[in-house]
């Protein structure tokens, strides 16, 4: 058995149907330091626009309020869409996030708009877009570097910071660049888990030393429902099945509470491209969940794990946290007793 991987969270400030924003956030909060109290790692939070039910559109500012609501949790982008930004105003936001929060602050980079066409031209008007996203993140890494002779362009604050910069993908392209550059990378597994395994292996295999990395660093992002039982992790994966079902129909999304059965929700269709989308999806309790990563990591090698959690109760997902980390510990003392 390989290292235990590290534990990391994924959020979106999804709000619950009938809750505000203001109320999302501070069950965000909660989560997070919750979060914290067990060992996760990272706290990330990912970049999406004109999504009724998604309210993490200002990235940077949520991170700054995770931040400083915890004490040592790393706190990054998962990610910010980088097309969406010039990369000097990236540079200068984060570069002052880790000037406010010294070692804590992460910034993970994706090529894809985050929202619809319309939106992502709303977003950004001068045309540029995905196409540019290995000179933009050149660009932020001389940005947040330290200062050269004669730059022209400076980051301040952000010069000299050197916040990690870490790629997400989910396709080969951003493995490629990340193993080139020498950066961290993550793989969305949480909604894209069609080429996880080979977007891994191509990372390993390519990877060349940087400055901010010496070997490679992995990371799989996967969707989970802990709970008590297998039972009621299927019940609550229903708030999941609904959300994904809506985004699937262009629908607000909204998270709704679990219901007894997706009979007359979904037809047959529609059940198998959720079903696709959530392949990854490991539920029960923690015995299941140990057993479920077991079998996720035979065949694979990761540094970390980033945990999508949708569970309606706020409540309930705090306490899917502490059936999460149970796992991890099972999972350390069994390395122990084989090492």
């Amino acid at each position: 058995m390989s290292r235990t991987p590290d534990y990391s969270l994924l959020e979106l400030a999804s709000v619950r149907e009938g809750d505000s924003v203001a109320t999302t956030l501070a069950n965000s909060v909660r989560y997070a330091q919750h979060a914290e109290s067990l060992g996760f790692k990272r706290f990330w939070l990912a970049e999406h626009h004109n999504m009724e039910g998604i309210s993490s559109s200002a990235t940077s500012v949520l991170v700054g309020h995770i931040a400083g609501n915890t004490k040592s949790i790393r706190v990054g982008s998962g990610g910010v869409m980088l097309p969406n930004h010039p990369p000097l105003v990236i540079a200068e936001q984060f570069g002052t996030l880790e000037c406010l929060y010294p070692g804590r602050i992460d910034l993970g980079l994706g090529r894809a708009p985050g929202t619809d066409p319309v939106t992502a031209r709303a977003l950004r008007r001068d045309g540029l877009g995905a196409e540019q996203f290995p000179e933009d993140v050149a660009r932020l890494q001389t940005l947040l570097g330290p200062l050269q002779p004669g730059q022209p362009v400076k980051a301040i604050p952000g010069a000299g910071t050197n916040v990690p910069i870490w790629l997400l993908g989910s396709s080969l392209y951003s493995a490629q660049l990340a193993a080139m550059r020498g950066l961290p990378y993550a793989f969305a597994g949480h909604f894209a888990p069609r080429l996880y395994r080979e977007a891994l292996k191509v990372y390993r295999e390519n990877f060349q030393p940087s400055e901010q990395l010496h070997q490679p660093y992995a990371m799989l992002a996967i969707p989970a429902i802990p709970a008590g039982s297998k039972d009621e992790a299927r019940h609550l994966a229903t708030t999941s099945y609904q959300r994904i079902l809506a985004l699937f129909r262009g629908q607000p999304l909204w998270m709704r509470p679990p219901v007894d059965s997706m009979d007359g929700l979904w037809n047959l269709a529609e059940e198998a491209g959720v079903r696709d989308f959530l392949k990854l999806q490991i539920m029960g309790n923690s015995e299941d969940l140990r057993q479920q990563l077991d079998d996720l990591l035979a065949n694979i090698q990761v540094d970390e794990l980033m945990f999508t959690i949708d569970i309606h109760d706020p409540e309930k997902r705090r306490q899917a946290l502490d059936i999460l980390a149970e796992t991890r510990f099972r999972r350390t003392d069994s390395d122990a007793t084989i090492n």
